[in-house]
């Protein structure tokens, strides 16, 4: 089979291979949706092996529904999808889906952010100069090979569609769908995208793609045109478009199908279906888990410190903390001859509070801002426990550095008192403990919301209750029933106790010279009366129930997010 160049200006020697196409097929297929009723009804289609076709309609004519079934994301209320004439199976690497919003990270360059994705989608064991390589002829073929090394968020509108392309030609797909991928671009480069997804049909790969810009059709090889409702009006040929509805232009045809006119009761018969062959069958070997959770450790490293905003948030968040202290308390209050009972509580919640702020608006941005990302990356195999994982060990020797520093400047303030390994080995336990526990909570919350704006309304009303049931400000002991019920889900508090319990703050107010100091023991109980060892336990079981919660939201959104834009679409 020939292939072609994508651009004029792409070199001619390195085309990607050619390709077997998948064929597609729709017999009498229907989607009904829950609050919008029939979407799609009744269609019948069929799309040939390395066929370029467009599906065209007005807003709400099902156009994203019908891609998404045609692809297996989705299931038809009535009829069936075959691929090679059978019924789709979980998508892998001959399967490409280019959604409307980006499926890479705009942090990184170019040619990094596509060695990740090479990397966890190229088989098990692929060595790192086969990766290399064929980042290279993808970019070449695509003409983005100047834009290497371009930040993603550098890229123009059209070098970026053709940059979420070139993601799904790592491991050359048999098909190829496409969410408007026209949308928002130029007349030009619009045009320059449409010679793209050409040339791929013409190399072998099919192509199917949803439009509302009319121009696009008249470079396709079919044109399925729905009409409100989810019904066909028209299937086949563009040249013949026009003349079938008796307009003289594209946006007439508009108007003609919104009118009610339908030129076909069904789409194209279906031809015949090409079975497979048994090797085709056989699904490929993902990538492991453990490899996986290190790559995507080394890329959540990586965007980390490319992200100007993370910097500046790790940078910034310690300092803040370190001068309140400096602000608030006086220097002494824990001098063993004369304490000061009220500013030593104080000290703890705050290095409590403080580790609890690290880890939460640490993790609160982790997840939301790449869900995208993430969605398309879980069709082509990423497991996701892996993922949260790998959130995990890219932020917790931050945070752990960050409590460390803390500690060590108040010491050195003489915020904190003079002591031993032991005392702030526990310490620092307690509060990278804390942080985990925070971390997982805003990965959580991050999981649970659905862009990053809501993320940034999370962070105050996750706040101010770790603040207000602590136990710091009013003790434990002397809160309501319901008061009480409330501290226990609050990770702060046993933060500050564990921290309390290490740094010895009962025995130091039953000894110090405070006239303070036994009323407030009193008032916080047994507060402090256990080893630290039992707030660690509890911070530690609330990580993991905050990892789980987080791995079951983002499985249930992965498997759901084909389908999560139905509706009116």
């Amino acid at each position: 089979m020939p292939t072609s160049p994508i651009r004029p200006d792409a070199p001619v020697d390195v085309p990607l291979p050619p390709v077997d196409g998948l064929r597609l097929q729709a017999r009498g297929m229907s989607r009904d949706v829950r609050g919008a009723g029939r979407v799609l009804n009744r269609i019948s289609l069929d799309i040939a092996p390395g066929q370029l076709t467009a599906i065209a309609g007005s807003s709400g004519a099902g156009k994203t529904v019908l891609l998404e079934i045609l692809a297996g994301l989705s299931a038809p209320t009535e009829g069936e999808v075959l691929h090679d004439g059978q019924r789709p199976g979980p998508p892998g690497r001959e399967f490409g889906f280019v959604p409307q919003e980006d499926i890479i990270h705009r942090e990184l360059p170019l040619h990094r952010t596509l060695v990740y994705a090479a990397g966890l989608r190229m088989p098990p064991g692929t060595p790192a100069r086969t990766v290399t390589g064929t980042v290279d002829r993808v970019l070449d073929t695509l003409g983005l090979s100047e834009r290497a090394g371009t930040p993603v968020r550098a890229l123009s509108g059209g070098e970026r569609k053709r940059a979420g392309i070139a993601v799904e030609l790592l491991t050359r797909p048999r098909v190829l769908f496409l969410d408007e991928p026209t949308s928002g671009l130029d007349p030009v480069t619009g045009a320059d995208l449409l010679r793209t997804l050409r040339a791929l049909a013409e190399d072998g790969t099919t192509v199917v793609l949803t439009t509302h810009v009319p121009a696009d059709l008249l470079r396709c090889d079919q044109v399925v045109f729905l009409a409100p409702g989810g019904e066909v009006a028209y299937a086949g040929e563009p040249a013949d478009l026009c003349g079938a509805f008796g307009v003289g232009s594209l946006e007439d045809v508009y108007a003609a199908v919104a009118d009610g006119v339908r030129v076909v009761e069904a789409a194209v018969p279906p031809g015949d279906a090409r079975q497979p062959d048994a090797s085709r069958a056989r699904p490929a070997a993902r990538v492991g888990a453990l490899r996986q959770w290190a790559l995507l450790t080394r890329r959540g490293t990586a965007l980390l410190l490319h992200s100007r905003l993370s910097v500046a948030v790790l940078a910034g968040s310690p300092v803040m903390i370190v001068a309140m202290f400096a602000l608030l308390f006086r220097a002494g209050a824990f001098d063993p001859v004369a304490p000061d009972p009220g500013s030593t509580a104080m000290i703890m919640f705050w290095i409590a509070f403080g580790a609890f702020f690290f880890g939460l608006t640490y993790g609160l941005l982790q997840i939301c801002t790449e869900l995208p990302v993430l969605r398309r990356e879980w069709l082509a195999g990423l497991r996701i426990g892996p993922y949260v994982l790998s959130k995990l060990t890219t932020m917790l020797p931050v945070l752990a550095v960050a409590d460390a520093l803390l500690l060590a400047v108040l010491r050195a303030m003489d915020r904190l008192p003079a002591a031993g390994w032991d005392t702030y080995g526990s310490l620092l336990a307690s509060s990278v403990l804390a942080s985990t526990a925070a971390l997982a909570l805003g990965l959580l919350a991050s999981a649970a919301v659905s862009e990053p704006g809501q993320a940034t309304l999370m962070l105050p009303l996750l706040c101010f209750p770790q603040v207000l049931f602590s136990g710091a400000f009013v003790p434990v002991p002397r809160m309501t029933v319901a008061g009480k019920a409330i501290s226990w889900a609050m990770t702060n508090r046993w933060a500050f106790e564990a921290l309390g319990s290490g740094v010895g703050l009962a025995p130091l107010w039953r000894a110090g010279g405070s006239p303070l100091g036994p009323p407030l023991l009193a008032s916080y109980g047994d507060s402090f009366g256990h080893p630290a060892s039992r707030g660690w336990l509890i911070l530690a079981a609330f990580a993991l129930a905050f990892l789980t919660g987080t791995w079951t939201i983002l499985l249930r959104k992965c498997r759901q997010g084909a389908a999560g834009s139905l509706a009116g679409r």
